[in-house]
């Protein structure tokens, strides 16, 4: 993906692909909103602003405008649009020059069946919200059903009332009218599906019962979790049918309980493995405090509590505790980091449940979102700690994080750390 610096005087112009119903407004708040994030709705709902009173096509307009409607950053404003493009509601197309034109396409939302039935969007919601939230969600779009094997159906045919004759320039009237489109999730293929499919038996897999709309199933099920060919191979053996085509239901709920034995029960989570760009510290690092927020910041918890282990597996239980932390408390990966070490510290290395929750607990309570907020809630808290404890005439040294001492703040790096970090941070953006 080329990645494109926006200037405030770069030009655009919206083009609306779809019509916007009010339901859709509803999908967008209560299905998208939850993985994109309130900024990328906004921005979605600010470029439908700029359309014409026909709602087709905007005038031309520079990013500074936007940037005062959003009372945004241009850098915030980039990362929305972004999560738009990645979920199929916006496409961006580009014409370079002195100043860059854009264009703006705005797709419609996925209807809640369509939603719902897509495993990719369906588990990312699930992690995001949690199984109660997601529970609640689909009850809201679920139809309720009722018993009509009792009733006569009388409904007219359409020859039954009308006459119609037919039209010759019938395709010249279809030409550009408005009606709704929507984007498809481009997902790049992390399997080899021909390989897989020559690799089934033809007596028990008919190759010509395959569609296009089977295949975009496969890869999608196969990105979500992660697998390889030849887990797919199996799985697919698994969920045929006697006609020898593929049962979808059958082969998803293959998927679910192989992946979950496998993980030790812990669905796959599709949210962001480290702390998102826009809530990351923007200073260059000067000092030691610094060097640990990067580190928290660019390393996804699972790596974290990886690493304290000193290269052994984490446990059930630790897993566990990392679901609970990122999909049910809603916590984001570099603040969970920041949990996890603080935690460590003060329980002579050991993730203790109950207090885990606790800090948790504070955490959400106290909106924190960023690295820097949750070390200065986890240092307030320590110190409340050490105050409350009686006073003793001979006192043991407190083990806390390295972080929480003062004196980090201040100190400079060395020629020689400054040239370290440079080399770490090059490995990790390349």
């Amino acid at each position: 993906m080329l990645k494109c610096v926006v200037l405030p005087a770069d030009r655009f112009t919206v083009i609306n692909k779809t019509v916007l119903q009010d339901k859709d407004r509803d999908l967008l708040y209560m299905l998208y909103q939850p993985i994109v994030g309130a900024d990328a709705i906004s921005l979605y709902f600010s470029l439908c602003m700029y359309l014409d009173k026909l709602e087709l096509l905007s005038t031309d307009w520079t990013h500074h405008h936007l940037m005062t409607t959003l009372r945004e950053s241009l850098e915030t404003i980039g990362i929305a649009r972004e999560k738009l493009e990645a979920i199929g509601l916006l496409k961006t197309y580009i014409k370079r020059g002195s100043i860059n034109e854009f264009v703006y396409e705005l797709y419609s939302p996925l209807s809640a069946h369509e939603f719902f039935s897509n495993p990719l969007l369906s588990t990312i919601l699930y992690n995001n919200v949690g199984e109660k939230e997601y529970e609640r969600l689909t009850a809201v779009f679920r139809v309720p059903k009722m018993n009509l094997t009792e009733y006569e159906d009388i409904t007219c045919k359409f020859q039954d009332i009308f006459e119609v004759e037919p039209l010759t320039n019938f395709e010249q009237l279809l030409t550009d009218l408005k009606h709704t489109h929507k984007n498809k999730l481009e997902i790049m293929a992390t399997i080899d599906l021909e390989h897989i499919l020559s690799s089934i038996p033809e007596e028990m897999f008919n190759l010509r019962s395959m569609t296009s709309e089977t295949r975009e199933f496969l890869y999608r099920i196969s990105f979500v979790y992660g697998f390889s060919d030849d887990e797919m191979i199996e799985l697919l053996k698994e969920s045929l049918t006697m006609k020898r085509t593929i049962d979808k239901e059958m082969f998803m709920e293959s998927a679910k309980n192989y992946y979950k034995f496998e993980h030790f029960g812990v669905l796959p989570s599709l949210a962001l493995k480290t702390q998102p760009e826009s809530l990351r510290k923007k200073n260059k690092m000067t000092n030691l405090r610094d060097k640990k927020i990067y580190e928290f910041e660019t390393t996804s918890p699972y790596d974290y509590l990886y690493s304290r282990h000193i290269g052994t597996r984490l446990t059930d239980s630790e897993i566990q505790i990392l679901s609970y932390l990122l999909c049910e408390m809603n916590l984001n990966p570099g603040v969970v980091n920041v949990l996890l070490d603080y935690v460590l510290q003060e329980s002579g290395n050991k993730l203790v449940p109950v207090y885990v929750e606790s800090v948790a607990g504070l955490f959400s309570r106290n909106k924190i979102t960023t690295v820097e907020e949750a070390m200065k809630l986890a240092e307030s808290e320590h110190k409340k700690r050490l105050e409350g404890k009686n006073k003793r005439v001979v006192k043991k040294k407190e083990q806390v994080p390295s972080w929480v001492s003062e004196e980090i703040g201040v100190s400079e790096t060395t020629s020689e750390e400054q040239q370290k970090m440079q080399e770490m941070i090059s490995r990790v953006m390349k």
